[in-house]
């Protein structure tokens, strides 16, 4: 398990966090986090990223799968820097 204060690595197998609840919301056409003291409605990108997160998938294969998804070869950097605001924010951990 990855603690808090050390960047993610290839192997990591992020999950959301229990604390929140991650779904997608038909009326809003958006992935929302909801959590006792509100909602945090996710943009597409920040969306697909974390429902890719399910404890099993590594790093390494969340991104494969967001490269194909996005047509896109570098965007490395970009989803592991979401993914440490995330970890910050509370919502996931590795």
């Amino acid at each position: 398990m990855t603690l808090s204060n050390t960047p993610f690595n290839p192997h990591d197998r992020p999950v959301i966090n229990p604390l929140f609840l991650f779904r997608w919301e038909e009326q809003e056409q958006a992935y929302l986090l909801l959590y006792p003291e509100g909602i945090i409605k996710l943009n597409d990108s920040a969306g697909n990223i974390l429902n890719l997160c399910d404890g099993e998938r590594t790093m390494e294969s969340i991104i494969a799968q967001l490269k194909e998804l996005f047509g896109a070869d570098d965007i490395d950097g970009d989803i592991y820097n979401f993914m440490e605001v995330a970890r910050g924010k509370g919502w996931i951990k590795a």
